[in-house]
């Protein structure tokens, strides 16, 4: 089966600038915060609420995003590592976000400044955050492509991806002779019954000094069984059972072998353009105003499109974690099902809360 399009995401996780590197993934992140408060504050001059407000609903959220995130990581996905590793629940630059967790803490926060700082209902503000939260779920699977992370299963798509970065990272991580490792892509594909799988130049870096021989013998009898059979959690590039290792001729310490990359769905694009899409219609149901004005009704729609989307997408992605191996729905789909219930009840006692102008 010959696809129109392979694409390799190689393109890192930021950009060095020699002091600092600035994340993709962070940018993204904060940008869904900044295009959310000037959002929210058109929203708020037209309901003539006062824009110090804003600064204040600002904090409640960008806490609650974070630390609800963390822990619903932690308590959801990793409990069984973290209760034994406390100290590492703090490391959120490790990784380790789950956006359930953030939804159930916005709401939390959201009923505590509605109650301290606003005085209107939560629900009122539910129904107007949550159009600037669909725009920053868009944003966040942005970043999750940037990272490489967060993808779709094996198998070949319409736009089936290539992911070398997981795989670099984590040999360098775990081979200490290895200092740096790139990808070039030959043009060449094979094809087998099931997989077209592109066909790489995987070039190392080692640490100068070394013997060729021992060098290769490493290749050999360590990297590629790491790769093949131990690196289950990102196994994106896969080594021939029988593979000629090629050295510069120039540096005794640069060696090349070729490999077969993985092609997965792209499904943080398949994401990111769905919850854009649900941000579109929150927005215009919001300028219908006898619909705005039935609290509840945003948020409930929110909640089904969302999670409903989650639920369905979940099927084409890649498990998590380990604990996900073997279940029927996996956590985040399991995790998704109240909220769409909770989606229907609100939509459906809609009308019971209408506010009369």
């Amino acid at each position: 089966m010959h696809q129109l399009l392979t694409i390799t995401w190689d393109v890192g996780k930021g950009i060095d600038l020699g002091f600092f590197t600035l994340r993709f993934y962070s940018l993204l992140f904060a940008a869904g915060f900044v295009l959310g408060y000037f959002i929210m504050k058109r929203i708020f001059a037209r309901e003539g609420v006062a824009q110090e407000k804003l600064d204040t609903l600002v904090t409640y959220v960008v806490v609650a995003t974070i630390v609800g995130a963390r822990l619903g990581h932690v308590f959801f996905y990793q409990w069984d590592y973290y209760s034994k590793h406390w100290v590492d629940i703090f490391k959120i630059w490790e990784g380790g976000l789950a956006s359930h967790g953030a939804a159930v803490a916005i709401i939390i926060a959201i009923v505590i400044y509605c109650k301290r700082e606003l005085k209107k209902s939560s629900l009122w503000m539910l129904d107007r955050l949550v159009i600037t939260i669909a725009l920053a779920g868009a944003l966040i699977r942005m970043g999750n492509w940037f990272n490489s992370e967060i993808y779709g299963n094996m198998g070949n798509s319409p736009l089936q991806t290539v992911f070398p970065d997981p795989t670099r990272e984590s040999l360098l991580r775990n081979f200490d002779l290895i200092e740096g490792i790139a990808f070039e892509e030959t043009g060449e594909t094979l094809i087998t019954d099931s997989l077209d799988l592109p066909i790489y130049t995987m070039t190392f870096d080692f640490v100068q000094g070394e013997k060729r021989v021992e060098l290769e013998g490493l290749l050999i009898t360590s990297i590629s069984p790491y790769v093949n059979d131990f690196d289950k959690e990102n196994k994106n590039i896969l080594f021939p059972k029988d593979f000629l290792v090629s050295w510069e001729e120039s540096q005794e310490n640069i060696a090349s072998v070729q490999v077969l990359g993985i092609p997965r769905a792209p499904t943080q694009l398949y994401e990111a353009f769905g919850y854009f899409l649900i941000f579109l219609v929150l927005y215009r149901i919001y300028m219908v105003r006898r619909l705005a004005l039935s609290q509840g009704f945003i948020f409930g729609v929110f909640l089904i499109l969302v999670w409903g989307f989650r639920f369905a997408i979940e099927y084409t992605k890649e498990n998590q974690v380990a604990a996900e191996e073997g279940l029927t729905l996996n956590i985040g789909q399991m995790l998704s099902i109240p909220l769409v219930i909770a989606g229907i009840y609100f939509i459906g006692t809609a009308h019971k809360r209408r506010v009369h102008e």
